[in-house]
């Protein structure tokens, strides 16, 4: 099994690994960026340069926080995104890992970048909260990073790190993992490129099936 039974904690990450929102964040993006005169970007793309703190990949995209601060675009992602996201879908299969590991007697907890109230809302909406023993996000909208929410999460509910497995789509995902000093998974049908995962040296799949193998 790609997860040992010494694991008891499963942390998952929400978007882009539990929850399909790639094409909602591709059109979301494309729309600020031809608001302000600037190159689209096609999936590929986005994939090559989605990056934590999303600040940096907006700079490198184009956005000129000389002319404008970054809470406005991101501001205007967000209440886009937020408006659309339940349009977008589970990954396949997302449900039948999350029961079967709720079942073989796997603690799950959701560790998000997205804002807290945001995150209970479409896992409501996706009808998952009940395989989860927490639910973690942020306490604002920039996606800044889930290190030190993931590290309180430890601290306040006692867990062992050598028993814990973070399962991400991203680079940044595998950072929170070497912080809280426990084992990483990252999916390569998320937000960014196997290529840029592969640089981790971490475990990869192709999708969340591949969890059960």
């Amino acid at each position: 099994m790609v997860i040992s039974e010494n694991i008891r904690t499963l942390i998952w990450d929400w978007n882009g690994t539990l929850l399909d929102d790639i094409d909602l964040c591709v059109e979301t993006i494309n729309v600020l960026l031809s608001k302000r005169k600037l190159s689209s970007l096609n999936s590929d793309r986005y994939k090559e340069v989605f990056s934590f703190p999303v600040k940096d990949y907006y700079a490198e995209i184009g956005f000129n926080f000389d002319k404008e601060p970054f809470e406005i675009p991101a501001k205007e992602f967000i209440d886009k995104y937020n408006r659309d996201v339940k349009k977008c879908s589970l990954h396949c299969g997302a449900t039948k890992v999350l029961r079967h590991f709720q079942k073989t007697g796997k603690q799950q907890i959701v560790l998000s970048a997205m804002e807290q109230s945001i995150l209970v809302q479409t896992l409501t909406q996706h009808q998952i909260t009940h395989f989860f023993d927490e639910i973690s996000g942020l306490d604002n909208h920039y996606a800044h990073s889930k290190i030190d929410n993931g590290k309180a999460l430890i601290k306040r509910i006692k867990l062992d790190p050598a028993e814990i497995c973070l399962i991400g789509d991203t680079i940044h995902d595998f950072e929170v993992a070497e912080e809280l000093g426990c084992r990483c998974i990252l999916i390569t049908n998320g937000h960014q490129s196997e290529k840029r995962l592969k640089e981790t040296g971490c475990i990869i799949l192709n999708d969340l099936a591949d969890l059960l193998n």
